[in-house]
């Protein structure tokens, strides 16, 4: 299933920053299976993935999802209607009124693609754009950081529980981030459809 922006929603109002990592491709298509059409909102997913195996991921949400989802690519605007898969080291910058990605290969020693970069890229545009973050599960804590950055400059920031897959990420996210709400996964997806609408 092919979907188009429809461009009547265009004006980006809200922003989803999803990070996770090992366990992450299946709760990540539970999420993106129940947005509804995204009016006002743009979803950008980092998932800790190998480069070759980013395609197919994005093609399985595409396919099951009510809204156009793609890659994350360099000098693509980001438009509301719109779920980006990243990889590298992909951040968010501002032209004028428009925000848009820049895009480089993760270095070998770097997690691709690299959630706290993406993260803490957004965090100065949170006065802007109503912002969530979400850490899902994963080893490690790569997105922690840049979770409380934007806790810190007012974005609402949530993680899963102690029964997340692999309770690393969540973990970390819960004792470092600023006012992290912690749920389980069908909470999480319900606080986020109801963020997005």
């Amino acid at each position: 299933m092919t979907c188009t922006l429809n461009l009547k929603h265009s004006v980006l109002k809200k922003f989803v920053l999803i990070g996770a990592s090992t366990g992450g491709p299946g709760q990540i298509e539970k999420i993106i299976n129940s947005l509804n059409p995204l009016h006002s909102t743009a979803v950008v997913i980092a998932q800790h993935m190998v480069d070759s195996f980013i395609p197919s991921f994005m093609n399985r949400l595409r396919n099951s999802s009510k809204n156009s989802v793609t890659m994350a690519e360099n000098s693509k605007i980001i438009e509301a209607g719109n779920i980006y898969i990243c990889s590298g080291h992909t951040q968010i910058i501002k032209n004028m009124s428009q925000l848009y990605f820049l895009q480089e290969t993760a270095p070998k020693d770097s997690y691709n693609p690299d959630i706290n970069f993406l993260f803490s890229s957004f965090s100065g545009f949170t006065k802007d754009i109503e912002t969530m973050a979400v850490i899902l599960t994963g080893i490690g804590e790569d997105g922690v950081n840049g979770c409380h950055e934007l806790s810190l400059n007012g974005a609402q920031c949530i993680t899963e529980d102690a029964n997340a897959i692999v309770d690393g990420m969540p973990s970390r996210a819960r004792l470092v981030v600023t006012n992290i709400k912690v749920s389980g996964i069908n909470e999480i997806i319900e606080t986020i459809k109801e963020f997005c609408e």
